[in-house]
């Protein structure tokens, strides 16, 4: 099977569980996940299945919505409440300027990643260096919090939808409001074009399996792309796209602007691969950036 299904990750699992139970279920082994999600957080788990596992990386970097609940008053060495306290203090701030605080870190700002992260420092994840006790130097990341929007204030308690990175997020709010801070609940609500509306959890995807309907829930991995105009070669610049030669300019039936990527198909209608235009000094034609297809 190759494509994608949008898993909802139920609390208490990680991300690689949700992957072992799935290589049963389906009984395949090419499996792969698109982005971390704790064991304590749930929501939108993209996961690519065969050939798709090479989408991974780039789902892994597409925009993403979390519904979290800040916990003000103290701090972790996790930065949510799985993690052990560290720091702990009295709310005296006010709903206004608690709301203040957080619409505040709307727009760009360096963030420190937490030692309890997925980000490598000279190879090694920083979880696995924090779970051996070790803590490393990490430099500030430019990162945009597209938007913030509170949804719910029960001090000390601030429910939010954020569109970016989370955890980290409350620990820099707790902190500018003096009283420490940390993430309760999360749930990402949205990976890119997958919602949660539309997830599915573990069971029902077996129950689906049992059904014999898994080719209703399989996302074909073209339709990631279907923003790129879909191109389909003859018998000749089949050949040529199969070996991952490069492809001339006049397969688009109009002019590329730079960077302009196309769908590739052969002749018999198989997905071949996602391509880009680029002109070196005389030359012009379309570059392969993934390729899809298997012999």
């Amino acid at each position: 099977m190759n494509g994608i299904i949008n898993v909802y990750k139920e609390r208490g699992y990680t991300s690689h569980d949700v992957v072992a139970k799935l290589r049963g279920i389906l009984k395949q082994k090419k499996i792969g996940h698109t982005g971390t999600l704790d064991p304590e957080a749930e929501g939108v788990l993209p996961v690519c299945l065969g050939k798709a596992t090479k989408l991974c990386d780039l789902l892994a970097g597409h925009d993403k919505v979390y519904e979290a609940v800040m916990l003000l008053g103290q701090s972790t060495d996790t930065q949510d409440t799985t993690g052990t306290v560290l720091e702990s203090a009295t709310v005296t701030a006010s709903e206004e300027e608690v709301r203040e605080a957080v619409l505040s870190f709307e727009g760009p700002y360096e963030q420190i990643p937490p030692m309890y992260s997925a980000l490598k420092v000279n190879g090694q994840k920083l979880c696995d260096l924090a779970r051996a006790g070790k803590e490393v130097e990490r430099k500030a990341r430019p990162v945009v919090i597209h938007e913030i929007t509170i949804l719910e204030m029960d001090l000390p308690r601030v429910k939010m939808r954020v569109h970016c990175s989370i955890r980290t997020l409350c620990h820099d709010i707790g902190e500018k409001l003096g009283c420490h801070g940390c993430m309760d609940k999360l749930l990402r609500t949205r990976v890119e074009r997958f919602c949660v509306e539309d997830s599915l959890t573990l069971s029902q995807i077996e129950t689906i399996r049992d059904e014999e309907r898994l080719e209703e829930i399989i996302i074909p991995i073209d339709r990631m792309f279907d923003e790129e105009p879909a191109v389909h070669l003859n018998e000749e610049l089949s050949k040529a796209a199969h070996n991952g030669n490069a492809l001339p300019l006049g397969v688009s039936e109009s002019k590329p602007a730079a960077g302009q990527k196309i769908r590739v198909y052969d002749v018999d209608g198989a997905f071949v691969g996602l391509y880009q235009y680029e002109k070196e000094r005389d030359r012009q034609h379309f570059r392969l950036l993934k390729m899809f297809y298997e012999k």
